[in-house]
């Protein structure tokens, strides 16, 4: 029974009602959490989960999740296989798979689904501070996608800064029990105190359910009666009453025999032990199963199916407390002859306090089955016991630099920094007389690129890009290995870039073009990016690029794809932009490298927005920002929120717009990182321009050309609204002087997107003599380049000047296509504009009061759904392409086939869905 919960059990009982959603229980340890979880599996009308969090097992990889789905393994053959693969392998029941903590997440929410078809599911978690990492991530991962599927998810984790930190699912603080409920529960289990002494209690235990059950269990027999001796907890001390329930415990447990208190020990360090494991072990220290009835006896702890069960987590924390060293080692290595597998090399890494190389390759070993599951988290943790325990110093460097790496890749960046400390100290020592290594020949080529690539991380996300860039040039000068190199000074260029303004900005631009080697394909491919790069930075504003494409069977790391992706938008190659970004992103979600998707879509958003396909791009963004906050990765939020805004603005969605500006321009000037603050600001000047306040786009475009993103190079993208405005606002001098340079570089590309936005441009400013004459060969252009957005932009200001021209007939034509376009696109301000444009012309237009045409009214997810449908993916294909169940997918087409006016995927074909 349930004490002075009925607001929490009405919360539980409107979670279960609705079959779906996720809920984190909070509070103190021993406030209740627990008691509510069990309240929920006695109230569920479902199928329930559950899996206790333990402290012993948080280095090793998906134990929790494994514990868990246990009982429904054999539905894993539902999955689709790369998600099967991945999830038996994280689960240590199958061989190595291709993939990274989130595709197990995305399995454990396609697996989740699966079962919920057969009936509502529920899912307990307790303790979950004590996850390990990956099963966190995985089942954080899971509740964050669970929407309409019977699928419930309780969390019950203590309170605390850092304690499983859940973002984006709600909370369920327990506070205390008021003294009325107090009373009531200490007379339900110690009815014979004297009223005294329970008001002494009820005071002592200041609400907390477990310290009122347990401070009553300290009390002497003496004590009990009311006699006048002080209590063993000490009453009207400041001790917190946790802390006073754990001393309480450990004195329990210090006053047992020795070998009661080694089957505790044995216990409390690997309590998943099965139970002639559990006897092995404790047998070895000279105990027996016998010596654990005492235990049992006292209801501290108790031998169940699945090992030893506590009673709480704070009697297992006063084990360990009340054991001396020489008492756990003695345990531990009992348990090492006990277990085998990775249980094993735990075991006898910690009784092995000298460096032992046989040990340290057990752990290396450990780590490396844990790579191959997906489990980051486990990795760095392995990777750096085995460093502690490396007799060589440069096998010590090595791992610390992969336990850096993997800190850094599971988002645990304090925990990275302490490891590339370590490495770094090591490496300084390799300078130092007598030294049994050399700073850089000992090293591998590959380890050095490696730690410089994670230093470098660090000093980005501290929000210190350039000195990043400085330590990108050392480990560059550093390896001779080409694609190591390649890699890093491609990271090089564009962390300079993407800063924010510095003197010392051109200097590393200069430093990183003078470090590329010489040579052909690749090498000269990252050389000439470079170049391009340091001319942007001195404000070359006709830099276009030219190179030639890496040979296909040339081995390309990733940052340089990245880098060669984004770069095609200085040289105006949208097509090839989509094409390798794309590239990107399906070989990220191929690979199952989850965790890098969110950069690759960033490359993507921008391509889809370069090319005027707006729905595409708002839909690869929000996916985007779901992820990139999954995986901790601020950077690409920021720059994913300022591309969100822009298309926000030109939706003429304002408030979203704000939000969305402000978000991107807040990381951004946190971690001096310019991309996201940029299209924050572009976004407000195409918010501007749409809602016709052109002297305001003028003041923004001012602004910036001295701004910490002047050196953005798509600023060059904003020079023909800038020329707009200042044609519009009455200031052909400012246009004329904007476009100048967009002139020059849009000519240098040769490619017809932006030589018809020039050719428009130029029309708004020439006589009318030349201006037909221009827009007609704008036009021309555009139906060579297929930029919608900019297409319908023309035929607007082209119209406007047919009907000031007294060419009523005409305007129409290009007022009506526009508007057509805008509709399409959801560029409601511009098609208002044109709307407008062609009632002054005479037309009758039908009702406006739904822009968009029937697409309009989906959302974004709802839209991306539906782009995949129309190529005939199944729902099953939808969901492993975007991070959803399948019957999520199912839901999203149920409510988007009315908006639409269909009642199938047949009929989804005559849709046009850019």
């Amino acid at each position: 029974m349930l004490y002075g919960r009925q607001a929490e059990q009405a919360a539980i009982d409107e979670l279960l009602q609705a079959r779906s959603g996720a809920l984190i229980v909070r509070g103190e340890a021993g406030i209740g959490k627990s008691a509510l979880l069990d309240y929920t599996a006695a109230t569920a009308q479902a199928r329930v989960l559950r899996v206790n969090g333990v402290e012993s097992e948080t280095d090793l990889p998906f134990a929790a999740l494994h514990l868990l789905l246990r009982p429904v393994l054999d539905h894993v053959r539902a999955l689709p296989p790369q998600q099967a693969e991945a999830l038996r392998s994280a689960l240590g029941l199958g061989g190595p798979a291709r993939g990274d903590r989130f595709l197990v997440g995305l399995a454990t929410l396609s697996l989740l689904v699966e079962l919920s078809a057969a009936g509502p599911l529920v899912c307990l978690v307790d303790d979950a501070q004590w996850l390990d990492g990956e099963s966190a991530d995985a089942l954080l991962f899971a509740a964050r996608r669970l929407h309409g599927e019977p699928v419930a998810t309780l969390f019950a984790a203590r309170e605390g800064d850092g304690l499983f930190p859940s973002r984006g699912l709600p909370e369920l603080w327990l506070g205390e029990l008021d003294a009325g409920t107090a009373h009531r529960l200490l007379a339900e289990q110690a009815a014979d105190l004297p009223p005294a002494v329970r008001e002494q209690l009820v005071a002592e235990a200041r609400g907390n359910p477990l310290a009122l059950v347990e401070l009553a269990r300290m009390l002497t027999a003496e004590q009990r009666r009311g006699a006048l001796v002080p209590l063993s907890f000490s009453l009207g001390t400041a001790q917190p009453v946790t802390d006073r329930v754990l001393c309480g415990f450990r004195d329990r447990i210090a006053a047992m025999p020795r070998a009661t208190r080694s089957c505790l020990l044995v216990a409390a360090l690997d309590d998943r032990a099965e139970l002639d494991v559990f006897a092995r072990a404790i047998g070895l220290l000279g105990a027996s199963l016998t010596d654990f009835a005492e235990v049992e006896r006292t209801g501290l702890a108790r031998v169940g199916s699945e090992g030893v069960v506590f009673r709480h987590p704070l009697v297992r924390t006063a084990v360990l407390l009340s054991c001396d060293i020489g008492a756990r080692m003695a345990a531990h290595r009992a348990l090492a002859e006990a277990v085998d597998g990775d249980r094993r090399a735990w075991h006898l890494a910690a009784v092995t306090l000298q460096p032992d190389e046989e040990v340290a390759r057990m752990m290396e070993c450990l780590a490396l089955r844990a790579r191959q599951r997906g489990g980051q988290t486990a990795v760095s943790a392995a990777y750096a016991r085995a460093a502690e325990l490396s007799a060589d110093p440069v096998a010590a460097v090595q791992r610390w630099t992969v336990a850096a790496g993997a800190a850094a890749e599971a988002g645990l960046w304090e925990r990275a920094r302490e490891l590339v400390s370590k490495a770094s100290h090591l490496l300084e020592e390799a300078a130092l007389p007598g030294s049994m290594m050399t700073k850089e020949a000992a090293l591998p080529g590959s380890v050095l690129a490696e730690l410089t690539q994670v230093k470098a991380k660090l000093e980005i996300e501290a929000g210190r890009p350039l000195e990043g860039v400085r330590l990108l040039h050392q480990g560059a000068e550093a390896v001779t290995d080409l694609p190591a190199k390649l890699s890093l000074l491609s990271l090089a260029g564009f962390y300079t870039w993407a800063g924010a303004p510095h003197p010392d900005q051109v200097a590393l631009a200069r430093r990183t073009e003078e470090l590329c080697p010489d040579g052909d394909g690749l090498a000269a491919t990252v050389r000439t990016l470079n170049h391009t790069l340091r001319l942007l930075l001195e404000g070359d504003t006709a830099t276009t690029l030219t190179y030639q494409p890496p040979d296909r069977a040339e081995r390309v790391p990733f940052e340089v794809r990245f880098v060669l992706a984004y770069q095609d938008v200085v040289r105006a190659d949208h097509d090839g932009m989509l094409d390798g970004a794309a590239m990107l992103v399906e070989d990220c979600r191929a690979e199952g490298r989850l965790g890098r998707m969110p950069q690759a879509m960033t490359a993507l958003t921008i391509a889809q927005l370069v090319s005027g396909r707006h729905r595409s791009a708002r839909a690869t963004v929000a996916a985007g920002l779901a992820l990139a906050a999954d995986v901790g990765q601020a950077q690409w939020s920021s720059y994913l929120a300022g591309l969100h805004a822009w298309l926000s603005a030109v939706a003429g969605a304002q408030e979203e717009c704000g939000e969305m500006a402000e978000q991107a321009i807040r990381d951004a000037e946190h971690r001096r990182w310019m991309p996201g603050a940029f299209w924050a600001e572009y976004a407000r000047l195409m918010l501007d321009l749409g809602a016709g306040r052109y002297e305001a786009v003028l003041e923004r475009v001012d602004r910036a050309a001295v701004g910490p993103t002047r050196h953005a190079f798509l600023w060059r993208y904003a020079w023909p609204d800038y020329v707009e405005a200042a044609t519009r606002a009455g200031n052909p001098r400012c246009a004329k002087e904007a476009l100048r340079p967009y002139a020059e570089w849009a000519r240098a590309t040769g490619q017809a997107r932006p030589l018809a936005v020039l050719h428009r441009a130029q029309a708004l400013l020439a006589a009318e003599h030349e201006a037909e004459r221009l827009f007609e060969q704008a036009l021309v252009l555009h139906a060579e380049g297929g930029q919608p957005f900019d297409e319908a932009r023309t035929r607007l200001v082209y119209g406007e000047w047919l009907r000031r021209q007294q060419r009523r007939v005409e305007a129409r034509a290009q007022l009506e296509a526009a508007v057509e376009v805008f509709d399409r696109l959801d560029a409601a301000p511009w098609s208002a504009r044109a709307a407008a444009e062609l009632r002054a012309t005479g037309a009758s237009l039908p009702d406006r009061t739904r822009f968009g045409g029937p697409l309009a009214a989906l959302t974004a997810q709802e839209l991306q759904v539906v782009r995949l449908a129309v190529t005939g993916a199944s729902n099953r294909e939808i969901g492993a392409q975007l991070f959803l169940s399948p019957r999520t997918v199912a839901s999203h087409l149920y409510k988007a086939f009315p908006k639409l006016g269909v009642s199938s995927r047949a009929e989804l074909a005559r849709l046009g869905v850019a």
